[in-house]
């Protein structure tokens, strides 16, 4: 039957005027066609359209004026007031304030302007070795402590209980108290050097605790000269604190203190050394205010050894820089003496 229908559609397509092929090609015919071959549709039912039941009237502003725009109707103001609506109001940004520069209240000049320097140094060419006497004034290493900050106190912590969690609570006090033998044996070391002028002793040099640390610093040591101080102990009469300096010599010329530490981990940037260069500065103040000294030091040295042996790193400390680090260390020493 298919097939008779196909036919006579084919004898009707020969016929001119044909109502049928009046239509031109472009306003597509295939449809056409296509209901007139189509078996499955004249033997289906019709489905219902969904649409048919939708109250048009209702909504025929709404399709009209979706339909009639050719862009999107929000503008950043319809947003706004939409998202006020859903949200409620917004709160104004505000650019992130910046950090409030602190003055110390009792400031002091880093370089004691009061200090008279002799023309001539004393006749000993000895360096300054003050032992540090039990006082009730509060040391350099302890105000540094009980004033970092909780951002270095988390991650000094997170560091203690990693290490504990490795090595048990027993082996981290081990661990401790070898890093800190190491670096009493590495300063006796270089002592030895600096007093003698010569090279560690041969002990020293084939002591594995320390003979990577001594070969980190040869290339610093080169250009260490003229040593004023070793392992001295400095006070600032005015400001009422104490510690012990490592050493105070000449770096390429510049009289610095120079403060001597050991790393397993590389420090190649003075930032690295965390509070370091208050230290340092610390140290300097104490020796232009202390009248054991009788010379004034402007600059500093932070010199990182590697027990591996590989270089050390020298971070050098000029004028300007530890003028800045003095103010910081000036603002830690008053938190601690609030604190206490």
């Amino acid at each position: 039957m298919l097939l008779g229908r196909m036919k006579l559609l084919q004898l009707l397509s020969r016929k001119p005027g044909n109502l049928l092929f009046q239509v031109p090609f472009c306003q597509k015919q295939f449809p056409y066609l296509c209901l007139a071959t189509s078996a499955c549709l004249y033997s289906k039912k019709k489905k219902p359209n969904s649409y048919e039941q939708v109250d048009q009237e209702k909504y025929k502003n709404l399709v009209y004026s979706v339909t009639s725009y050719k862009t999107s109707a929000q503008t950043p103001e319809t947003i706004l007031e939409e998202d006020n609506l859903l949200y409620g109001t917004p709160d104004k940004h505000r650019p992130p304030a910046k950090a409030e520069t602190r003055t110390p209240k009792n400031w002091i000049p880093l370089i004691n302007p009061n200090k008279r320097i002799p023309l001539l140094n004393s006749d000993s060419n000895l360096p300054v070795k003050i032992p540090l006497q039990k006082q009730k004034l509060p040391s350099v290493t302890r105000v540094l402590q009980q004033t970092v900050s909780p951002q270095q106190a988390f991650y000094l912590e997170r560091w203690k209980q990693k290490m504990i969690l490795e090595l048990g609570q027993d082996g981290f006090a081990e661990y401790t108290k070898n890093l800190f033998l190491q670096g009493e044996l590495f300063h006796a070391a270089l002592e030895s050097i600096f007093l003698s002028e010569e090279m560690a002793t041969k002990e020293q040099r084939e002591d594995v605790t320390i003979s990577g640390y001594l070969a980190s610093v040869q290339h610093v040591l080169q250009d260490v000269s003229e040593v004023k101080a070793l392992e001295s102990a400095v006070q600032h009469e005015a400001l009422q604190y104490l510690g012990l300096v490592d050493c105070v010599a000449k770096y390429r010329g510049q009289l610095c203190v120079i403060d001597w530490k050991t790393s397993e981990k590389p420090k190649p940037s003075l930032k690295n050394t965390f509070d370091n260069p208050l230290q340092v500065a610390a140290y300097i103040g104490a020796i232009n205010h202390d009248a054991n000294y009788d010379f004034q030091v402007s600059c500093g040295l932070i010199v990182v050894a590697y027990k591996n042996g590989s270089p050390a790193h020298p971070h050098f400390m000029d004028p300007n820089l530890c003028s800045k680090y003095w103010d910081k260390w000036l603002l830690r020493l008053e938190e601690y003496k609030d604190r206490n």
